[in-house]
């Protein structure tokens, strides 16, 4: 019976993310977006990077958005910092003196608070006046014409938000970046065809300011700046989207792991506490379509991962005991991990379990570096 049980836990564990992810990319990802679209629009924009020690990438990350093919005239960028000490201030003055052509402010913290607090210190104390605010890392690389591509989304008034696909910059192997970001980006384009996705990439977020202002400033109660904001916008009515036309690239770090388990706790509180807010705020407008997404990416985030953990608890158990039936499984579950996706999957449970756990004590809103 305790065999069984494992079975049947694991099988609920695989079935429903293998389907999901089946009948989305069979049923959804073929679908017309059925947004109105237009090339023409352009409209002001302006770009927040948060910083934080980033003088390794920040005259890169600016090169990168001054050479977008948008009209530098609807431009402006806001770099924020956080009482960086190892020079990023001084480069982005250097920078600003070397390039008059773009409209550049910089603002710096008195003291270090986190992501979110940053990009709330920057909205509130600069007047950004524009249709689009686009957040996005100062490590991320964006191709040419990712803004132009990106705007054309908001001439149609019930789009809210829109990201873009991310691909890795550096050699994966050893992480499984690459298969993770494949199912990844066509999981999101997929709920995206249908309404809205609930997960979004911080290297290229795109919101309508108005919206933003609606909200009053950004929730810091998750530390994400990207899936949270973005959720709350789909629970008013609007479309938020992950699109395949524009494409971003971010380096794979060194501590991809604890990255990793730090960007899932915060899609774990994302998904148990968003809706709570958003009623609260009063603005909660249910849109049956995103509703169903949302309901089964809360399962595979919150509840999914423990399924598993559950079975392989029940089969050591079992093989403790000197179970044949159990060791043959658990044998089975091992060499399985020689399968990039399998091992790929599994890790991803490994992150979330973690992150669950680590929720109860820490949230890492500041992020150490």
């Amino acid at each position: 019976m305790q065999e069984l049980l494992a079975l049947i836990l694991a099988g609920i564990h695989f079935f429903i993310p293998l389907a999901y992810y089946w009948y989305a990319k069979a049923k959804w990802l073929p679908k017309p977006w059925n947004i109105k679209v237009d090339e023409n629009h352009k409209p002001e924009v302006s770009v927040i990077v948060p910083t934080y020690k980033e003088a390794k990438f920040v005259r890169d990350r600016l090169d990168n958005i001054h050479v977008q093919d948008y009209p530098k005239s609807l431009m402006k960028i806001i770099v924020v910092d956080s009482d960086s000490n190892d020079g990023t201030t001084e480069l982005v003055e250097k920078w600003v003196c070397e390039h008059k052509d773009i409209n550049l402010k910089l603002l710096e913290e008195p003291k270090r608070c986190g992501m979110l607090p940053a990009l709330n210190y920057a909205l509130q104390r600069y007047p950004i006046d524009g249709e689009i605010v686009v957040f996005t890392d100062a490590d991320a690389l964006w191709d040419y014409d990712a803004l132009t591509k990106v705007v054309k989304y908001f001439a149609d008034l019930d789009v809210g938000a829109v990201t873009a696909s991310i691909t890795p910059t550096t050699p994966v192997n050893d992480f499984h970046e690459g298969a993770y970001r494949s199912y990844y980006n066509i999981l999101r384009m997929a709920e995206s065809k249908i309404h809205s996705t609930p997960i979004h990439n911080g290297a290229f977020m795109a919101f309508r300011t108005s919206l933003l202002r609606k909200m009053g400033e950004l929730p810091c109660y998750t530390g994400n700046n990207d899936s949270t904001p973005a959720s709350i916008m789909a629970f008013m009515g609007y479309r938020v989207i992950q699109v395949n036309d524009v494409v971003v690239k971010e380096p794979v770090k060194k501590n991809q792991f604890q990255r990793k388990v730090r960007r899932a706790q915060h899609l774990l509180l994302s998904f148990l506490k968003t809706k709570r807010y958003v009623s609260k705020l009063g603005v909660y407008r249910p849109i049956q379509r995103f509703e169903k997404v949302w309901k089964v990416e809360w399962w595979l985030h919150v509840a999914n991962p423990w399924l598993l953990v559950g079975s392989v608890i029940l089969l050591i158990e079992g093989a403790y005991y000197v179970s044949f039936t159990a060791l043959m499984l658990l044998g089975i579950g091992l060499i399985l991990l020689v399968l990039k996706a399998y091992r790929t999957w599994v890790l991803q449970q490994v992150y979330l379990t973690m992150a669950a756990i680590r929720n109860l004590w820490t949230k890492e809103i500041a992020w150490s570096k």
